[in-house]
């Protein structure tokens, strides 16, 4: 193979990625003091490709704000791009029937990704008030990996870790979402086509973080027990 290929990351189970996703978010410090407002950009691929992991996330986003509420509750601004040249951006949601609403409104269009422009509103947001962390699910990149490149180190500069999603497994964008987790201080975490649940932990975790840290999460667990209380022991001595 190529040098190109030579970069590109190895293929995992997508348990183990999840694993490695969990124990790096339990080392991200987080700059939102416990007990107020969490602030979380959830930012998705609608491209044509998407619906059905898009219709997949709608059902499950209300666990975000229940996960949260006894940490002061959450605010999350949906973002994603479609079509040609087209990206949305929502105002701050603190209802999950409101989120839900919204994104029971978005059908996929076929188009390009637009992830710099997902990683630029991202810098500009947190520049007017702070955000506690960017999320992004997608399964590919069809843009200059330098230029996301460097808006994620922007980004890692202002104190907002990207954690990157990926559904699939191309390689090509495996390296890149990479690149931006690494770049932002974020974490990178592939799942597999349809695996709704992993994706619901990923999501319920890092919004757990965006509200209250590792601390939060980890009293979460002693409450709630089942899956929560499993990726708590994940973290442990880590």
């Amino acid at each position: 193979m190529g040098d190109r290929d030579s970069k590109l990351p190895n293929t995992r189970s997508s348990s183990t990625q999840v694993d490695d996703f969990l124990a790096k978010l339990a080392a991200t410090p987080t700059t939102q003091p416990a007990g107020r407002r969490g602030r979380l950009v959830f930012a998705m691929d609608a491209t044509a490709s998407r619906q059905p992991m898009w219709d997949r996330a709608a059902q499950i986003q209300g666990k975000m704000f229940t996960e949260t509420a006894a940490l002061g509750g959450l605010a999350i601004q949906l973002c994603f791009y479609r079509g040609f040249r087209e990206f949305k951006v929502s105002p701050w949601l603190t209802q999950s029937g409101d989120l839900l609403r919204m994104m029971t409104s978005v059908h996929c269009r076929a188009g390009e990704t637009q992830i710099r422009k997902v990683l630029s509103h991202a810098v500009n947001e947190t520049k007017h008030c702070r955000i506690g962390a960017l999320v992004f699910v997608g399964d590919c990149v069809e843009e200059d990996v330098d230029q996301l490149g460097a808006l994620a180190g922007e980004l890692g500069v202002l104190g907002v870790p990207v954690f990157m999603f990926h559904e699939g497994r191309d390689q090509v964008a495996a390296f890149a979402f990479k690149q931006i987790a690494q770049l932002s201080g974020g974490a990178y975490c592939r799942f597999d086509e349809g695996s709704a649940q992993a994706l619901q932990e990923l999501l319920s975790a890092v919004a757990v973080f965006a509200a209250g840290g590792r601390p939060a999460l980890t009293a979460l667990a002693d409450k709630r027990g089942g899956d929560v209380k499993r990726i708590a022991h994940q973290l442990e001595g880590r």
